[in-house]
C-alpha cells in the first residue's frame, strides 16, 4: 500500500480516484477530531466531508517535506474554527434581531393601557387604609415587615389589610372588567 506522499503524487498526476484511499485512511480520525471540537456527530461528519473536499483542491499546495496528516489536521482545525465563529455570529445576530423585534402590537398596547387605567381607578376606590398597604406591597414591592415598620402596624394587620384590599379590588374589577385576578393584573 503506497504511503501518503506517493498517493498524493499520483493524485496530482491525474489519478483522482486514488483520493478515496486518503479519505478512507483519515476519515475516522478527522470525524472524531471534529466531533471533539464541535460536540455534534452529524455536524462533525458534514464538516469532515467539507474538509476532504477542500483538501482535494488544496493538494497542489501541500509540501511533501511536512507530514500529510499534520497538514490535513490543520485544514480540519481551521475549517472547524471558522464554523464555530460563523455559528456564534449567527447566534448573536439572532439575539440582536430578537431584541429589536417589539412583540407589542398597537392593539395589545391599547388593551394594556385600558387595563392599567381601570386598575388605577379601582385602586383609587379602595379605602385609604387598604389603598396605602396595597400600593406599598404591589406597586412599591415592600415586604410585610417593611410595610409594618413604615406604617407602625403589626405584620398580621398588614396581611389582613392586603386580604381585604384584594377582595375589594376583585369586586371592583368584576363590575368593570368582568373579573380578573388582582395578582395577574399586577403581573405578580
Amino acid at each position: 500500500m503506497p504511503d501518503d506522499r506517493e498517493l498524493i503524487e499520483q493524485i496530482l498526476a491525474g489519478n483522482h480516484q486514488l483520493y478515496s484511499q486518503i479519505i478512507d485512511r483519515y476519515k475516522g480520525k478527522i470525524v472524531t477530531y471534529l466531533y471533539k471540537m464541535i460536540g455534534n456527530m452529524p455536524d462533525a461528519q458534514d464538516l469532515a466531508q467539507d474538509v476532504f473536499t477542500k483538501t482535494f483542491y488544496l493538494l497542489k499546495d501541500y509540501r511533501p517535506e511536512h507530514k500529510f496528516s499534520s497538514w490535513l489536521y490543520r485544514i480540519a482545525s481551521n475549517h472547524c474554527l471558522d464554523e464555530i465563529r460563523r455559528r456564534k455570529r449567527t447566534e448573536q445576530t439572532a439575539i440582536v434581531e430578537e431584541q429589536i423585534v417589539d412583540p407589542e402590537t398597537p392593539e395589545t398596547a391599547l388593551l394594556k393601557k385600558e387595563r392599567d387605567a381601570q386598575l388605577e381607578r379601582s385602586i383609587m376606590l379602595l379605602d385609604e387604609e387598604y389603598r396605602e398597604v396595597f400600593v406599598l406591597h404591589y406597586l412599591k414591592r415592600l415586604s410585610y415587615r417593611e410595610i409594618s415598620e413604615r406604617l407602625s402596624l403589626t405584620e398580621s394587620a398588614v396581611q389582613m389589610r392586603l386580604f381585604r384590599a384584594r377582595k375589594e379590588m376583585k369586586k371592583s374589577l368584576t363590575k368593570t372588567m368582568g373579573g380578573g385576578d388582582v395578582y395577574d393584573m399586577l403581573h405578580v
